[in-house]
C-alpha cells in the first residue's frame, strides 16, 4: 500500500498507562517509579480544583515525600500557556501533571514540553483522544488547531472517576473516535494523490479504535460498570497511533476541519467529540463510504445526528463546509484546496439529514 521509510524516526510514547478502578491512589508510587522527584506542578480547572483536584493535592502531601502547587486555567489558548509558563518559572516544579479535559491537558503538555520536563495525564472525562498523544491543542490568533508537544510520561486514568463523569462527555469521546474512519481515507487519499508519506501501523492502530468502539457501542451505551474502560483504551490507543506517526494524520482529517471552522464562528458550539462526530458521517458521504452505517452507530451511542439537535444552525454547518479546507490548508483531504460550493454543502447536509 505504501513506499517503505527507510529512514531513523524517533517514536516517544508513554512509560506508563495505568487504567483501573481507583487508580488515583497510586498516583506517588507511579511518581516514585518514574523518578520524577517531589515537587508537582498540577494544573486543572476551576471546576475541578475544589474536587478531584483536592483529593490529588492530599494524595501527594498525605505520602510525606511530595508537595504540589495548584494552577488553574481558563482556556486553552497561547496567552493562557504564556501565563501558566510564568507560573511554572516562578514555582520551579520538577514534573507537571494535567488534571481535567482537554484543555487542562493540553495546558499541561505544552508546558512540560517548553519547559523540557515530563508531565502525567489525568483525564476525569474520556472525552477526547489527547489524553496520550504527543499533540496538543491550543487556540492561536483565530483558530483551534494542534501543536507539537511530547506525549505523557504516563496515563492515569480512574475509572471509578470516569464512569461517574456525565454520559455526554464519554459519549463525545466515542464520537472522536467515530471520527478516525474518514480521517484514515483521507490520509491514504493523500497518499495516493499527492504521494504523502503513510504509517501502516499508525493506520492500523487508529482503525482498531474504531472497531473497539463499534463493536462495544451497546455496552458503552448501557453505562455498566466499568464501562468507561473501554472507551479509554479506545482513546489511548488513538493517541498512541498519533505518536507513532509523528503527527494527528491518523486521527484527523476533514471531519475535524468541520468540527474546527464550527468553532471559529458557531454561535454556541457542540463539543468537540459531537461535532466530529457530525463531520464524520458528512465526509463519509463524500468519500462514498457507508456513511448510513456510521450514523446508525453514532446514533447507537447516544449521540446526535442532526445539527438541531447539537443547537448548531442550519446554514452553521453550510459554512462550515464551506470553509473547513481553509482550516489546515496543508493538509490534503477530501475537501481538496478548493473546498465545497455552496449547492454541494447544501446537498452534502441535506441528503445525509444533517439538517432538515
Amino acid at each position: 500500500m505504501a513506499n517503505i521509510i527507510n529512514e531513523f524516526k524517533f517514536i516517544e510514547l508513554p512509560t506508563l498507562l495505568c487504567l483501573g478502578a481507583d487508580m488515583l491512589n497510586s498516583l506517588p508510587d507511579i511518581i516514585d517509579r518514574l523518578s520524577l522527584g517531589s515537587k508537582a506542578l498540577l494544573v486543572t480547572d476551576d471546576f475541578l480544583k475544589p474536587r478531584i483536584g483536592k483529593e490529588v493535592e492530599d494524595i501527594l502531601t498525605n505520602s510525606r515525600n511530595h508537595s504540589v502547587y495548584t494552577t488553574t486555567i481558563q482556556d486553552s489558548t497561547m496567552d493562557e500557556l504564556e501565563k501558566q509558563l510564568e507560573i511554572h518559572k516562578e514555582n520551579k516544579p520538577d514534573f507537571v501533571i494535567g488534571l481535567g479535559g482537554g484543555r487542562p491537558i493540553d495546558i499541561a503538555k505544552s508546558i512540560s514540553f517548553k519547559s523540557n520536563q515530563r508531565f502525567i495525564s489525568i483525564p476525569t472525562i474520556a472525552s477526547h483522544d489527547g489524553v496520550a498523544s504527543s499533540r496538543a491543542s491550543i487556540i492561536g490568533t483565530d483558530k483551534r488547531h494542534s501543536i507539537q508537544a511530547l506525549p505523557p510520561i504516563a496515563v492515569l486514568a480512574d475509572t471509578t472517576i470516569l464512569d461517574k463523569s456525565p454520559y455526554r462527555f464519554t459519549a463525545a469521546g466515542c464520537g472522536d473516535i467515530i471520527a478516525k474512519k474518514t480521517a484514515i481515507k483521507d490520509w491514504m487519499l493523500s497518499h495516493r494523490l499527492k504521494n504523502e508519506l503513510i504509517s501502516e501501523y499508525s493506520i492500523a492502530l487508529s482503525d482498531m479504535t474504531v472497531q473497539l468502539i463499534t463493536k462495544n457501542a451497546d455496552l458503552i451505551k448501557s453505562q455498566a460498570e466499568g464501562y468507561s474502560r473501554i472507551v479509554v483504551k479506545a482513546l489511548i490507543s488513538s493517541s498512541l497511533a498519533m505518536c507513532v506517526a509523528g503527527s494527528s494524520r491518523p486521527g484527523s482529517g476533514s471531519e475535524h476541519m468541520f468540527s474546527h471552522a464550527l468553532d471559529s464562528f458557531a454561535e454556541k458550539p457542540a463539543l468537540h467529540g459531537e461535532q466530529c462526530a457530525l463531520g464524520t458521517i458528512l465526509m463519509a458521504y463524500l468519500h462514498d463510504l457507508d456513511w448510513e452505517n456510521i450514523r446508525s452507530v453514532v446514533h447507537d451511542l447516544g449521540i446526535p445526528v442532526k445539527a438541531k439537535e447539537l443547537g448548531l444552525k442550519d446554514e452553521e454547518v453550510i459554512k462550515a463546509l464551506q470553509i473547513a479546507h481553509t482550516i489546515r490548508p496543508q493538509r490534503f483531504t477530501i475537501l481538496g484546496k478548493d473546498g465545497l460550493t455552496h449547492e454541494a454543502a447544501v446537498n452534502t447536509a441535506s441528503f445525509t439529514g444533517v439538517i432538515n
